[in-house]
């Protein structure tokens, strides 16, 4: 099966073209790093997925792409990615998007993992506009590719509107739970004792949900493998959520560091920089852009907000090839 490993600002992802349905079967060396079925239809982040986990016991492909995402980007055993993209046709848009994470749950958004996208398929000549719309679970995103020399070296997303409530986020939070000051932000706040941190955190969502925490001290030296896998898990979030570290330079400049749901630690995250931009500026820390720096780079962020937030940074291959596995023609993978 070809790939393309590609990454943004650290953001690594496998892409692999799933326009048409892909006649595989997976060879006894896959089974080692999977967690079983049952295992990931508990772990995904909504009732809807656990739905379609349990459904696609009947469907292997689904399994099958479950499967791929965790042995392809296991570190050690596989190509090693913070997740699995798959390209596919879209009745609604130019193409669609679905991206599966380390642990076999399937991501409703992915900022970077966009960006990532329409390089992929501009450069493999699958359209031939630097302007996409792309279907993804949280609805149509609008993608700008900035190309040099055939090659796409940057791109912008519309991210869509952040969601503010707590049944958009979602978070289980009762009336009575949110403070008459948290009440009157327009972002809802949290206090969460974590370990030894008492953490003031900034809940919404950017088609996923994310939980922002501000800090005076540099984020580089922040407990986030202790800290970012207990937020991750709080049962304040039914979903899950991802969780960031960030501290605010000037008014248009943060560093951050960032846990993500379903794979832990990465150098970057799309939605994430997007979470952090809004959180910072409805609290009166930024202006409407800011430069996100994550140890795996830049990112621009632009809201003014009424609209969509723009993401902006640059993207690249790193290597392409073939993952090999055991074919035949009774499971399809499409």
């Amino acid at each position: 099966m070809k790939f393309s490993k590609l990454q943004a600002t650290g953001n690594d992802f496998i892409l692999v073209d799933a326009r048409t349905p892909l006649q595989v079967e997976l060879s006894d060396k896959f089974q080692r790093p999977f967690t079983s079925f049952r295992m990931m239809k508990e772990g995904c982040h909504s009732e809807e997925q656990k739905r379609a986990a349990h459904l696609a016991q009947d469907k292997p492909h689904e399994e099958l792409w479950t499967q791929l995402a965790q042995a392809m980007c296991q570190r050690r055993f596989g190509i090693g990615a913070d997740g699995l993209i798959l390209v596919q046709n879209s009745n609604i848009s130019d193409l669609k998007m679905r991206v599966f994470n380390p642990d076999g749950c399937e991501a409703e958004a992915c900022g970077n993992g966009l960006r990532c996208f329409t390089k992929y398929v501009i450069e493999n000549g699958m359209v031939s506009r630097a302007n996409l719309a792309i279907e993804t679970l949280s609805g149509t995103r609008k993608t700008k590719a900035y190309v040099s020399a055939t090659k796409v070296n940057r791109v912008d997303v519309n991210m869509g509107l952040p969601q503010l409530k707590p049944e958009q986020i979602p978070v289980t939070l009762t009336a009575g739970a949110i403070t008459s000051e948290a009440r009157q932000s327009p972002v809802i706040t949290y206090q969460l004792l974590v370990g030894s941190y008492q953490l003031l955190l900034f809940l919404l969502s950017m088609g996923n949900p994310h939980a922002v925490a501000f800090t005076s001290a540099p984020a580089a030296g922040f407990p986030l493998a202790s800290i970012g896998p207990e937020i991750e898990r709080h049962h304040l979030f039914p979903q899950r959520t991802n969780f960031e570290i960030a501290r605010v330079i000037d008014r248009g400049k943060i560093e951050a560091r960032v846990w993500e749901r379903g794979v832990g630690e990465t150098l970057a995250c799309g939605t994430g920089a997007c979470a952090i931009a809004v959180a910072a500026q409805l609290t009166g820390y930024v202006d409407d852009h800011v430069d996100i720096t994550f140890p795996g780079g830049v990112l621009s962020i632009h809201w003014d907000k009424v609209g969509e937030v723009l993401l902006s940074g640059p993207v690249e291959e790193i290597f392409s090839g073939e993952y090999q596995t055991q074919r035949r023609k009774t499971d399809a993978v499409g």
